[in-house]
């Protein structure tokens, strides 16, 4: 494999990609053998609940934790032989906050362009290019600690652009913020892709943010990746339309479920739900047919599919469900471990 940069359309190619580990005596596979690709310029949601291996993965492509098996091509470079060209090329914003609590802003990123080798004139005209462009102007003598999420995240947006990479990592950039906040950072982050090309791979339990920002979707699970499409694909060929009929009585609800092949709601024995490709197509047939057997409709809705209906297809599991009552930071106890075996090199990646 290559280590000199990019010449081809790829910014990620991995292939039997395998990240396996001991605990409590138990071999365990986080991520078992992954193929992967993204195209130069995409932007790449990477979805999939805690403990399927994401971060894992993401460790790997940028090189804080090296490959059990397989191989993998990231800006050009290879991940095992060349991490130090990896690292010169992208860019990468973890979940915490990478700026110094006590460090001003306009200081952490003079130091961080040194850090990348960068000269004093370059650095300076580089951090007030992204001060002004992701509105830290007002906030960029002040200390880190005395900024908001919003303002901290777009630091750190700014830290992991400083150098200018081919390629942007963002594992869960706007967790925690506030609904004001997340579409301002992507505002800013989709402004700064479309004047740069930067290809951006990221994670998040936001699947809007995925439905609405990503020309692909990739879907992970026990390791593996089970699902990589467009959102509108993914979510015309996986879920299906989603349509809830209501009735005046839970027997009444009971016999159109078996009639329509439908399912009474759990939390209502007076809904039933089916899901169905044109559903709105759909309804009027229903309801037609269950007026003629008797069973009068008193309601109806219909919604479109979601992302969180394809990882419920998939998966059996809602992903939106799983984000509301889970750590922000956690994969598994396994990811946990492998994180602060990485910690040390964490800061050359950022």
């Amino acid at each position: 494999m290559t280590n000199q940069p990019n010449s081809s359309n790829q910014m990620i190619t991995a292939t039997g990609l395998t990240k396996t580990f001991r605990s409590k005596g138990q071999v365990v596979e986080a991520v078992r053998p992954l193929d992967l690709s993204v195209g130069e310029g995409e932007l790449v949601a990477f979805l999939g609940p805690n403990g399927a291996g994401k971060s894992t993965t993401l460790r790997m492509l940028t090189t804080l934790l090296p490959p059990t098996a397989g191989e993998a091509i990231v800006a050009g470079c290879d991940i095992r032989t060349d991490a130090a060209g990896v690292r010169r090329r992208i860019g990468y914003v973890g979940q915490g906050n990478s700026g110094g609590h006590t460090q001003r802003v306009r200081d952490e990123l003079h130091a961080q362009g040194a850090f990348y080798g960068m000269g004093r004139r370059e650095t300076r005209a580089r951090t007030d290019e992204l001060i002004e462009s992701l509105e830290l102007g007002q906030v960029a003598a002040r200390t880190v600690q005395q900024l908001s999420g919003g303002q901290k995240r777009r630091l750190d947006i700014a830290l992991g652009l400083i150098h200018r990479p081919e390629l942007l990592f963002l594992d869960e950039p706007s967790t925690g913020l506030d609904p004001h906040s997340r579409a301002n950072l992507w505002e800013h982050i989709v402004d700064l892709r479309r004047s740069t090309g930067t290809t951006i791979f990221l994670t998040t339990h936001y699947l809007d943010e995925a439905d609405q920002l990503a020309e692909r979707v990739m879907v992970m699970d026990h390791g593996t990746v089970i699902a990589d499409d467009t959102a509108a694909a993914l979510k015309s060929s996986l879920a299906g339309d989603r349509v809830t009929l209501t009735f005046g009585s839970t027997t009444d609800a009971a016999a159109a479920a078996r009639r329509i092949d439908g399912s009474v709601e759990p939390g209502d024995p007076h809904v039933v739900a089916v899901t169905a490709q044109a559903g709105d197509r759909a309804l009027p047939t229903w309801i037609r047919e269950l007026d003629d057997a008797g069973l009068d409709v008193v309601a109806a809705t219909h919604r479109q599919p979601t992302l969180d209906d394809v990882f419920l297809a998939l998966t059996g599991r809602s992903l939106r469900e799983e984000a509301a009552h889970a750590e922000p930071d956690a994969d598994t106890d396994t990811d946990a471990a492998d994180a602060r075996e990485a910690e040390p090199a964490a800061s050359v990646a950022a």
